[in-house]
């Protein structure tokens, strides 16, 4: 047994983990979310959807309990549903390019980010880049607070974000994963997507853990 596999089960051992969706005791090989939730869950898998920019990959409708789950991550700072949401897309990553070498969270306005405490593509972008076993990287910020996407057409939605995105240094890495919480039309993805190939990068892939 490895290091950190021992210090899991002492750990989990000490502290026992619970299903983030139904409270019960998980096993070891379960993790956060226990085989029964996850079998009701609200599976769409594969979905994959290819732009002239990105492949993009959601395994979840944004149905309950995962519209739930996302809204008490985001809303109220139950931090736990981000390793648990992530653990979601272990079977995605599956259909992910095999030569993926740095995972890039949305980005969130500093603002929004000041009042919220913390960015929620992050929160799930950091085990899913330990899963791959490649780096969080940053290097893009959001050069203005962008209105909230819910309730708007997808021709608002591109408007919206048009040029909401700004490289704030070179991009390093050849194949970049983009990871957020919920996709709908793609456009955040979209522009996102074009500043990271503008700043260098030469592929760019996208999962997040729903679709609307």
């Amino acid at each position: 047994m490895t290091l950190p596999r021992l210090l899991q089960v002492l750990e989990n051992a000490v502290v026992p983990l619970r299903c983030a969706f139904c409270g019960t005791r998980t096993r070891d090989d379960e993790g956060s979310v226990c085989v029964d939730c996850r079998d009701d869950l609200p599976w769409v898998e594969p979905v994959r959807t290819v732009s002239p920019l990105c492949v993009s990959l959601a395994p979840l409708a944004y149905e309950f309990p995962v519209d739930a789950a996302i809204k008490a991550l985001k809303f109220s700072r139950r931090l736990w549903y981000g390793p648990a949401l992530a653990q979601l897309l272990d079977g995605a990553i599956e259909f992910l390019p095999a030569d993926i070498d740095a995972v890039l969270p949305v980005p969130l306005h500093w603002q929004r980010k000041w009042r919220r405490g913390f960015n929620q593509a992050r929160e799930i972008g950091r085990p899913v880049a330990r899963r791959l076993g490649v780096p969080l990287i940053g290097g893009v910020r959001r050069a203005r607070a962008t209105r909230p996407q819910t309730g708007l057409s997808a021709a608002e939605r591109r408007r919206n974000v048009q040029g909401a995105f700004v490289a704030s240094r070179p991009c390093r890495s050849r194949h970049v994963l983009i990871v957020d919480d919920v996709v709908t039309t793609g456009a955040t993805i979209g522009q996102l997507a074009r500043v990271v190939l503008e700043s260098g990068a030469d592929r760019v892939s996208s999962l997040a853990v729903a679709r609307a």
